[in-house]
């Protein structure tokens, strides 16, 4: 008996996967049938995706998606991992937003092209969109730089008698424990900024 499942993608747990699972949902799909990811489209490594297609996609059965991009942003991964889907495990993929691309729909050899033209044109849009969002972000942080944005964990403010607690330390003045103390760093960093005091010296 075939089966439909449903499968939802956001790039990050802060996305709001909702609409996604309506649309789902309003097609028919069980919230039992449908697999969820909360991570980027750059590979197929995603756990529920991987449980859903490894695992539960049998022949016969229908994988419905709300876009390409939900896929994948991946252009060659997109289409290797269509080509599994379709002919190797020879399950139906229904792309909700591109009903063109509607393999159950179509069999004949016209149908099966003409699908496959618009699967590699939209493959090609969403790496395309991927690759200018990451150019994007890093012309952003470029130009925070270039205005003085700092970047990373803030540096650790050194008390000023920092040096003397290390000479006094070295020399068997203090004994660890007082000398983080009076540091007021933790264990860790003591001995990393006494790491990076002694490389200045030197």
């Amino acid at each position: 008996m075939r089966k439909t499942y449903g499968y939802v993608r956001v790039s990050t747990k802060d996305q709001n996967e909702a609409r996604q699972i309506l649309e789902m949902q309003e097609f028919g799909i069980e919230k039992k049938f449908i697999y969820m990811d909360k991570l980027s489209g750059k590979d197929f490594n995603r756990p529920a995706y991987q449980r859903l297609v490894r695992k539960k996609l049998r022949e016969g059965d229908l994988l419905v998606i709300k876009s390409i991009d939900r896929l994948g942003r991946n252009y060659n991964e997109i289409l290797q991992e269509w080509k599994t889907i379709t002919k190797e495990k020879k399950v139906d993929i229904k792309i909700l937003d591109m009903p063109l691309l509607d393999t159950d729909q179509k069999k004949d050899l016209i149908g099966t092209l003409i699908g496959d033209i618009v699967l590699q044109l939209l493959s090609f849009v969403a790496e395309n969109e991927r690759t200018n969002i990451r150019q994007r972000q890093m012309e952003g942080i470029r130009a925070a730089k270039l205005r003085g944005v700092q970047f990373g964990r803030p540096q650790i403010a050194l008390p000023d008698d920092f040096p003397l607690i290390v000479e006094a330390w070295r020399k068997g003045e203090l004994c660890s424990k007082d000398a983080i103390t009076l540091s007021g760093l933790k264990y860790s960093t003591f001995y990393k900024k006494v790491k990076e005091h002694q490389i200045k010296r030197s």
